[in-house]
Parts: structure tokens; C-alpha cells; sequence
């Protein structure tokens, strides 16, 4: 099975921006490849596409489905995290230091096994 992963925003102020420095460098010394990310808007062609459209912020799980009403593909990230209780947003480290990204990369490696989890089973559909 092939999976493709791509990353949107739920607003356009960031479109065509590169990723936060902080956000590069803090991917890059985990081992990812953070080159060549240029920021862009989700559109509800994107959502029902999507096996699994996964958001941040229970706010972003709102827009999601203005963009796209009826789409019952989308999820909050922890919720797939067994770290975290359910419907628990992450930590937006936008605001704060270096460290918040080292967190939010911590939970979104946490729930990576349960996003695939899901997207691999017939649970989810669109």
C-alpha cells in the first residue's frame, strides 16, 4: 500500500510562507527532512480525497468540517496518542520557545502508530 502525507493549514495567512525555523530545525535534528515545505490552505477537494484528514486543535477539527460538511474522515491527532486523554489538543508551540516544538514532535511521533492504525483498517471512511 502506498500512503501519501501532505500538510495544510485551515486559514491562508501562512500560504506560500516556508515552515517556522524553530519547526525546521527541530525536525531536521530528529532525522526528517523539513526542505522545501511551503505553507498552504486545505480545501474540501483535500478532505474528501483523504482517507484520514488529521487536525491539531479541536478548532481545526471545526473548520475542517465547515470547509468540507458531511466528511466523516476527520480526526483529532490525540486522539490516536495513548499519552494523552481523548479529544486533548496540541500544544501549539508558535508562541513559546524551542522547546514546545521538541513537545508537539514528542506527541505527533506518539500517535503516529494509531493514525496508521486507522488509516489502514476499514474503520475509517469518507
Amino acid at each position: 500500500m502506498d500512503l501519501a502525507i501532505e500538510s495544510f493549514g485551515v486559514s491562508d495567512e501562512e500560504t506560500g510562507n516556508p515552515i517556522d525555523p524553530r519547526a525546521a530545525r527541530t525536525l531536521e535534528d530528529a532525522g526528517y527532512d523539513a526542505s522545501g515545505h511551503r505553507a498552504r490552505k486545505i480545501g474540501a477537494a483535500d478532505i474528501k480525497r483523504a482517507d484520514l484528514v488529521v487536525a491539531a486543535e479541536p478548532m481545526h477539527v471545526s473548520r475542517l468540517r465547515r470547509i468540507a460538511p458531511g466528511a466523516h474522515n476527520i480526526a483529532l491527532l490525540n486522539d490516536f496518542n495513548p499519552a494523552k486523554p481523548a479529544a486533548e489538543p496540541l500544544i501549539d508551540p508558535w508562541y513559546g520557545s524551542a522547546d514546545g516544538f521538541k513537545e508537539t514532535l514528542t506527541d505527533i511521533e506518539a500517535a503516529v502508530d494509531g493514525v496508521l492504525d486507522a488509516v489502514m483498517t476499514p474503520a475509517v471512511s469518507r
